[in-house]
This record gives structure tokens, sequence and C-alpha cells, in this order.
């Protein structure tokens, strides 16, 4: 195919028909990079209408069967939409956003915008059902198929193994990533004066598929009660949209980076981010971020480590800010270690995927007496003798995120009170994947997998239930960190949904 302007490890071909001369459109397919700039993915779809000499539409959908889907999560995916929709229109650019308003009153749509597509571009996100989803569209489809790689600064294809520690990943991007950094996709695409404007909506868009308006999208409500899916689990303050996230990153540049090393810890004091949910949804891009923070210290690639002296230190390579590597580090060694592990393990969700230690002392400790044993309903609604765990699961209820570090000490504390590590592990899934707006993300399954010992070693003293696995308390939680006004504001709040 013509134009590489995209990388082109980050393409990828998932059938082999052909392009399509005699067609009406190039389809670009928006599954995970609900963005409609500094996305890879839409910048190959572009590329390809350009050098095709066809319009470009887009196509953005929301089933209503995937697992977990809820009122919380279609709202915070709708926002995304409306305001894509008032972005296409700007740009002249033809934007079809679809909900499902029933299980299977897809089947067949894709295959049939397919019919006068001269090629599909979608997103490559390795986590989810997505994978699975596309890998079928591929195979039914009547044209070429391609995804594409726009999850981080590294292509997920650049490694050939799956890496096990964080810190065996950061020396390898220390080494290996400085070729990438200039490699930066496009900021608006949709403004490429060499597009052609589609004349219009294909018109079996009808019915069923009738595309979702900007009125029902900027007031969702009766769209929402209406669809079949979660309806206990309800919407937010958090809104999705590019715009949101922009506001999240700029008041964290303002308030939390500058203490992000020190504060991010504390609960009382939360310097985090705060944008995963918008990165889960792809309503921003890593690339976005990264661009922004080396504008902000006038940083070039010159001040990198010499890459023949990295030792996978966790500070000092950049050149930059103290507080700012530390986020970079979450941003990128943390974050893209998890897309390393869903692109290259499909089982990467299954207890089979931890190091063979981990299930090992588990195994042999299995049988140990439990201090308490609470059942997923219990846990669900707060209902444990632990305030501390209570404050963070009420938190994650009722605002769909929360605090990072209580949230492996809330991991730690499950394992220890379920019968089996495995019955653990399914609860936190659940709870983790059904109220969190971040759930469901290659972070994400790191961060629940790093309870049982994912991407750690083996701790001494052994302990009961535990093993070698990393051991955690409240009580050193209570006197480490600062967390008596969050106790507060969550102990005592009932958890709603659900």
């Amino acid at each position: 195919m013509a134009g590489m302007n995209v990388p082109g490890d980050r393409i990828r071909r998932l059938n082999e028909r052909a392009v399509r001369g005699s067609s009406d459109y190039v389809l670009y397919w928006s599954t995970a990079y609900r963005r409609l700039e500094d996305n890879f993915a839409l910048d190959r779809a572009v590329e390809l209408a350009c050098s095709l000499g066809k319009p470009l539409l887009i196509f953005e959908a929301l089933r209503c069967d995937y697992p977990w889907a809820s009122r919380r999560l279609h709202r915070f995916v709708i926002d995304g939409m409306c305001e894509n929709m008032r972005k296409a229109k700007q740009a002249g650019q033809a934007y079809v956003a679809w909900v499902e308003p029933g299980v299977g009153a897809g089947r067949g749509l894709i295959e049939r915008l397919s019919e006068r597509a001269a090629v599909i571009v979608s997103d490559d996100y390795p986590a989810f059902f997505l994978p699975r989803m596309l890998r079928a569209a591929a195979r039914h489809v009547s044209c070429a198929f391609e995804v594409v790689d726009s999850n981080g600064l590294l292509p997920d294809a650049a490694a050939s193994q799956v890496f096990t520690t964080a810190h065996s990943f950061r020396r390898y991007l220390q080494k290996n990533l400085p070729s990438h950094l200039l490699e930066m996709p496009q900021g608006q695409p949709l403004l490429d004066k060499r597009l052609l404007p589609l004349p219009e909506i294909p018109a079996f868009l009808t019915g069923a598929w009738e595309p979702l308006s900007e009125r029902t999208a900027s007031q969702p409500d009766e769209l929402l009660s209406s669809l079949p899916i979660d309806q206990t689990v309800r919407e937010v303050d958090i809104r999705g949209g590019a715009g949101a996230a922009k506001r999240q990153w700029q008041q964290f540049l303002a308030t939390g980076l500058e203490h992000y090393g020190t504060d991010r810890n504390h609960p009382d004091t939360d310097a985090s981010s705060g944008l995963s949910p918008w990165l889960h949804f792809g309503h921003v891009s890593v690339h976005r971020l990264f661009r922004e923070l080396a504008e902000r210290e006038s940083w070039g690639p010159e001040r990198l480590g010499d890459p023949r002296q990295t030792r996978g230190g966790r500070s000092g390579w950049w050149g930059m800010e103290e507080s700012t590597e530390s986020f970079l580090d979450e941003l990128i060694t943390w974050r893209e270690l998890g897309f390393n592990m869903c692109f290259r393990n499909r089982r990467y969700d299954r207890w089979e995927s931890l190091p063979e230690w981990a299930r090992q002392t588990l195994a042999e400790h299995a049988s140990d007496p439990r201090p308490v044993i609470y059942d997923r309903e219990t846990l669900q609604h707060s209902r444990t003798h632990d305030d501390i765990w209570n404050a963070a699961q009420n938190q994650l209820v009722c605002t769909g995120r929360m605090h990072n570090y209580l949230r492996m000490l809330w991991g730690k504390k499950v394992l220890e009170w379920s019968a089996t590590p495995q019955q653990a592990l399914q609860t936190l899934i659940e709870l983790n994947n059904r109220f969190a707006l971040d759930g469901r993300d290659p972070n994400s399954w790191s961060g629940i997998f790093w309870v049982f010992g994912r991407y750690d070693r083996a701790w001494g003293p052994e302990r009961s239930i535990y093993g070698k696995i990393r051991y955690m308390t409240s009580d050193s939680t209570r006197r480490k960190l600062k967390m008596s006004d969050y106790l507060k504001q969550w102990c005592e709040r009932p958890a709603d949904p659900g």
C-alpha cells in the first residue's frame, strides 16, 4: 500500500484481501483510540484515503453486550462521541457514532460498511474483547483490513519478549525507546487539505443502525435507560472526551506535577494525574502528554542518558525534573509494561500467566487458615472490619476510581480474606472491571496480577496465606500515609450502586 508516514512496525494486516479501487471511501473503525487527534490509526486511514483519492468515513460504535457494560462506562464513551461529532463536523469530515440498541443489533453492520470500502483501518489494542472482535470481523469483510498501534511511545511489536519485571523493561526502554521518540502522530489529521469530503452517509444506516444524534449524545439519559446494560452502576461526575481529559491534564500540570514524586502516595495530598480513565478509553494520547511535558521543560533527546550506560534506574535518565521523571516512569514504564504483557501473552488475564514461583508459593499456603473470609457481596458493599479497605472500596464504587497506592493494599487484603487465591483473583477482576472507569485496561491487569506476584520477586520472611508474595498491612499503611481526611470522606459513605 502507498504511504508510510505511519511507522511500519505499528501496522498489521488482519486479512489478505485486496485494497479495492472501485469503492466509495476508506473506513476508519474507531474501537479503542476514541479521539480525532494524536492517533496513528486515524493518521493511517487519512494517509490511505489521500493516496487512493477517496473520502474518509469515521465509524465509532459502542456495543451493549461487552463484559461489565454499564451506564457508567457507556456514558463516558458517549461523552467522547458527542465531542467527536462536533470536531468532525467542524473539519467537514464524515463521522458516524452508533450505540447498539440491543444484543445482536450490530450483526452484519461492519460487513455492510465494508462493501463500499477500499480498506478498513482500526485500532490495534491488545486487551479486553477487542482483539477477538477485530480478528473475527477481518474474516468476514470484503476488503483489506489493517490495525494500527497507537497505544504507547514504544510500538507493541518492537519488543520480541514478555518482560517479567519493570526493571528489565526499563532497561530495554532506555536502550531502544530513543529511536521512537521522534515518531509522533499528527495533531490534527482531519485538517489535511488533501482529504475529500464524503458526499453522504451510507443510506442503509437506518432503523437499528440509525446513527447517534448530537442531541441524544449530549443528553443520553433516556437512551441509557433503554439499553440492556447494568443500570445499577450509575454514571459518575467524571466526564469523558478529549476536552475533559485536557482539563484534567492542565490541572495536574498546574497543581500536581511539582509534588508528584513526594505526594502521590498520600490520599490526603493526592498528586496523581487522574488521567487513567481517558487514557483507557483513548480520549487522550500518551504521545500528546509526552510532547507537552517535553515542551514544558524545553527538552530534547540530546538530554537522554547514554544508552550504553543504562542500568534500568527510575530517575536520571530522561534529563528532566525529578517529579517529571517520576511521572514518566508511571506513564511509560509501568503503563507500557502492561501493554507488552497483553500483546505478547493472550492468557494475560489467566491464573496460569503468573510466575511459577508465585503460583507455587500460593499453592503451598492455599489451605492456611484465614483470619476472616468475606464473600463478594460483602466486599462490594464495603462491609469489612477494615476502615481503610472500606474507604477505598467506597471511593471506587461511588467515583469510578481508587487512590493508586490504596489499590495495592485493597488487592492484598482480598487475597487474605478469600478462601483461595484463585477466588481472590476473580473477585478483584469483577470488582475492578465492573466499577473502575480504567478497568479492563492492560494497566489494570498489571495492578490486579501484581497482587499475586506478577512483576515482583519472592519476599521473606515466608508468611501464612501469602507465602513468599509481598505482604502489606493496613496498620503499616496508616502509619506511612497521610489519610485522615480521606478516611473521613469515604469511610461512612455508602456504596450506592449494585
